[in-house]
């Protein structure tokens, strides 16, 4: 395993694929608006309308929640499992990746199979099979044949279940973690992500990498990942979808012969602690001698993945930072050429994510690339969309939409999300009419306001060559350093507790 650059809610924060490719902003961030959309909602286009199958809905006795949608135009199933409260918010401080490492360890030894003999009969199957954990949840999801679906029942009881963790495989992953972990420092706009989040959340556990870093991964022994496990593992914990060729009832009986007595976690689910707003300006440098860019984040706390608004958010975003064509990344590239990419950043998880401008320039135009990034958000704060700009926001999106609701595991995985959240099914399927109906710009002008932080009250995280970068951010507040050469977590508390120069 390579260490992987995640984050909360669309984990898209260290993703490449925000900058240099087309950016869908908000692609499950759906519902109703408060002061943005009109009285009464225009249908969408035939193009951009989206069909979800029917699902049946059903909760074991263990309080596991199943949604089982039949799709029988291919002969595949696909499933996508969350377990609630399983990512990192149980991190012992000191242990950050732990849930991770936990997670990943699922695949490495369950029941009577070996991580070697698990990876065969996947494969031997033509069949996708994988575990993961980000901040709030672990998840389990896969993609197989219809003809293999009791192996499919079989291998997701195993490895939820009866998890082996080996020592060796527990050895191996972990020394494989933390050599990637220090490879990904190659790859600055990854890390500018995760020190973004460390920095600006602090202590909460918004703020940790879910991989951890060097430091906190070497400390977790085998004992810490079973404890994990006992805690944080059971059938109270689990949603899970499936979606394919199938038939519902036949698969809610299997499915409560494999999962309906699996014993509830140890602990109950943790509840994800508020985020607050940060007030004034302050900055973190971390510097990267060789670099001969610069990575900046700017941002401030934006909002939650039911938050009222969220589709009048996502057309503002959308011509604001969240396409090619967008405000910014016309500002920074196309007009300047300043950059090859600039993306305004709103994640949603369960509390207030960071709304965030992320970019990066050459290191002596960092200066130039910061002002005219915070003057483009200067600009929408004053002025707002024009209502060419809204419109072609808003067909974007309905263009892009549908392309999210595609395959059977785009669907199971909006239907665990949508659980979740606890988020009705027209969440998905009144999208794109609601898209529609965002067309008075000066009614979004209340959500701009909102949501998009005054110049007074930013936070600037900038990665490169310090000695260069030092004195062009003292006008943007006082600023702490750390260095690459520490472990993440270690150096940015060790810069947030020293004195700002």
């Amino acid at each position: 395993m390579t260490a992987r650059a995640r984050s909360f809610g669309t984990r898209g924060l260290s993703s490449r694929a925000g900058v240099f490719g087309i950016l869908l902003v908000g692609a499950l961030a759906t519902g109703t608006t408060r002061a943005a959309t009109s009285p009464a909602p225009p249908a969408a286009s035939a193009a951009s309308k989206v069909s979800l199958p029917p699902a049946r809905t059903v909760t074991l006795p263990n309080g596991a929640r199943l949604i089982l949608a039949e799709r029988h135009d291919v002969p595949l199933i696909s499933f996508g499992g969350t377990i609630r409260g399983a990512g990192d918010l149980t991190d012992p401080p000191g242990k950050e990746g732990l849930a991770s490492l936990t997670a990943d360890l699922l695949r490495k030894g369950a029941g009577k199979r070996s991580a070697r003999e698990i990876a065969a009969v996947v494969d031997g199957a033509g069949a996708d099979l994988s575990t993961d954990a980000g901040v709030e949840t672990a998840t389990i999801s896969g993609k197989f044949m219809a003809r293999d679906q009791a192996l499919m029942i079989e291998l997701i009881r195993s490895l939820l279940r009866e998890p082996a963790f080996p020592d060796s495989e527990f050895t191996k992953l972990k020394e494989q973690t933390i050599e990637g972990l220090k490879a990904q420092k190659d790859d600055l706009y990854s890390m500018l992500g995760l020190y973004a989040a460390a920095y600006f959340y602090g202590s909460h556990p918004y703020g940790r990498p879910v991989t951890g870093d060097e430091a906190t991964v070497a400390a977790i022994t085998r004992d810490d990942v079973l404890a994990c496990y006992r805690r944080n593992y059971g059938g109270d914990r689990l949603i899970l979808a499936i979606v394919g060729d199938f038939d519902a009832r036949a698969m809610e009986a299997k499915l409560r012969s494999a999962l309906g007595d699996w014993p509830a976690a140890a602990s109950p689910a943790p509840a994800v602690p508020p985020t607050s707003r940060r007030t004034g300006r302050r900055v973190l440098l971390v510097n990267r001698p060789d670099a001969t860019q610069s990575y900046f984040w700017i941002g401030n706390l934006g909002v939650s993945r039911t938050d009222p608004d969220r589709v009048a958010i996502d057309v503002v975003n959308t011509a604001f930072g969240g396409r090619f064509t967008s405000m910014l990344n016309t500002a920074l590239r196309i007009k300047s050429g300043l950059t090859y990419g600039a993306v305004a950043r709103i994640p949603r998880p369960t509390q207030p994510g960071a709304v965030a401008l992320v970019s990066y320039t050459k290191t002596e135009t960092t200066q130039k690339a910061i002002d005219l990034a915070l003057a483009t958000l200067a600009g929408l704060r004053s002025s707002g969309l024009d209502r060419p700009a809204l419109r072609s926001a808003t067909q974007y999106i309905e263009g892009q939409y549908p392309t999210a609701f595609e395959t059977n595991g785009q669907i199971a995985g909006a239907l665990a999300d949508l659980a979740y959240h606890d988020l009705p099914l027209t969440e998905v399927t009144e999208y794109p009419a609601r898209v529609e109906a965002v067309r008075d710009p000066a009614a979004l002008m209340p959500v701009i306001q909102r949501v998009y932080p005054p110049a007074s009250d930013l936070t600037f995280v900038v990665v490169g060559k310090a000695d260069v970068l030092r004195p062009m951010l003292k006008k943007y507040g006082p600023i702490v350093e750390t260095t690459m050469d520490e472990p993440l977590l270690t150096g940015v508390r060790r810069a947030d507790h020293s004195k700002a120069r």
